[in-house]
């Protein structure tokens, strides 16, 4: 199931009266080729479980948690996963653990009435799921990436051609015939391309070829196709996965600077001449209540954004500013100035947490903007609008 198939699964839980935990972990190893990870689960869960009073039904569920979450660590992690989500309650019987190649930044852990899903939107946006096809004219690979790691391929073999050295109309006929099945090759790759598209749910593509397939690739395909063409990537046909994945990581990360820009200024815009676009933690908060949000954008570091006011929260009848602290994320991010991790504001987390479940219950999509000073004036919030009321 793709990521945000799984996103929107999750966002649809309703709150339960026991404690949801939601563990993120960045399992990729050391220069010492080790795990980091758990000791961060041990300190983490002995310290928040010595915050609810022994034999009550919230530490009964909590512990329970524990034992499955660190019987999980140790035997069901693959080498393979940079990063790892992790959602359960025993009381509620939960449990949903998600291994990724896509890294996990940081480690966090949060416990509340509802699975904690803005990491996992951020890792959802950052590596969405596309299509690449490198071909020549003999062949085509299509490949379809999604959270940093091949989820499908598809191999296109064409007819072999051969040269000839015979001339005159001979060499005429035998070029118009080669012409032929080049076309009939492009054919099927756009084919092949279009069924991909539609079952996989795929709005960017990335291509790769000779001078030869590329311009009749481009010409074979339908409009609706070639507007999700999004770059043409100078690789060789035949490079490995690994590289196709490389070079094309690299270039969603220049798309997505480019095209975060775009968002941010055509939201700003929008809001500014009275149309389609809303800026603010406060208005974006409500359009989403009202079903009017289409995109929503978001800062990428929870640290960057702002807040509502307690009369703002309990007006909009969120449950914000009422959870015991030690219930509250806390973050492994970078150390602050004095050594300690800088954590945020749990009340802004569930604010973020708010905003994210919102818009994948109303059919938005979720853009986390990675240049915070894109969004700093507007509280690193905004977001492009379907309709005006």
């Amino acid at each position: 199931m793709p990521l945000t198939d799984q996103l929107d699964r999750l966002a649809r839980m309703e709150p339960v009266p026991y404690s949801v935990v939601s563990l993120y972990l960045n399992t990729q190893p050391n220069e010492h080729g080790r795990d980091q990870f758990q000791s961060f689960v041990r300190q983490e869960f002995r310290a928040r479980s010595a915050t609810y009073p022994a034999g009550s039904a919230d530490r009964e569920s909590l512990d329970k948690d524990v034992a499955r979450i660190s019987a999980y660590l140790e035997n069901d992690v693959q080498p393979s996963a940079n990063g790892i989500a992790i959602f359960c309650c025993s009381a509620a019987e939960m449990f949903e653990a998600f291994q990724l190649n896509a890294p996990i930044e940081e480690h966090w852990l949060y416990i509340g009435d509802a699975p904690h899903l803005y990491p996992l939107a951020r890792v959802a946006s950052k590596y969405p799921r596309y299509a690449a096809v490198v071909a020549d004219t003999n062949t085509a690979r299509i490949f379809v990436f999604a959270t940093g790691e091949l989820v499908n391929e598809r191999l296109i073999q064409g007819i072999k051609t051969r040269r000839t050295h015979q001339g005159g109309w001979s060499q005429a006929r035998f070029q118009r015939h080669i012409g032929n099945f080049h076309t009939q090759h492009a054919k099927e790759i756009v084919d092949a391309l279009e069924r991909i598209v539609q079952r996989e749910g795929i709005t960017e593509i990335f291509t790769a070829g000779d001078e030869v397939i590329l311009p009749l690739l481009r010409e074979q395909m339908p409009k609706h196709l070639a507007e999700k063409v999004v770059d043409h990537l100078a690789i060789d046909s035949k490079a490995p996965v690994a590289d196709v994945l490389s070079a094309t990581i690299d270039a969603m990360g220049r798309l997505n600077e480019r095209t975060d820009r775009e968002k941010v200024e055509a939201a700003v815009s929008g809001y500014r001449s009275g149309g389609l676009g809303i800026v603010g933690p406060e208005d974006t908060l409500s359009a989403l209540i009202k079903g009017q949000v289409d995109e929503l954008l978001i800062a990428a570091n929870v640290n960057a954004l702002e807040g509502l006011s307690p009369e703002r929260t309990a007006s909009l009848g969120l449950n914000v500013a009422t959870a015991d602290d030690s219930t509250l994320l806390d973050p492994a991010v970078e150390p602050a100035a004095g050594g300690e991790p800088a954590a945020a504001d749990p009340h802004v987390v569930r604010l973020a947490d708010e905003l994210v479940t919102r818009a994948k219950n109303t059919g938005a999509t979720v853009t986390f903007i990675e240049d915070a000073d894109l969004l700093q004036p507007y509280g690193g919030v905004a977001a492009l609008l379907r309709f005006r009321i």
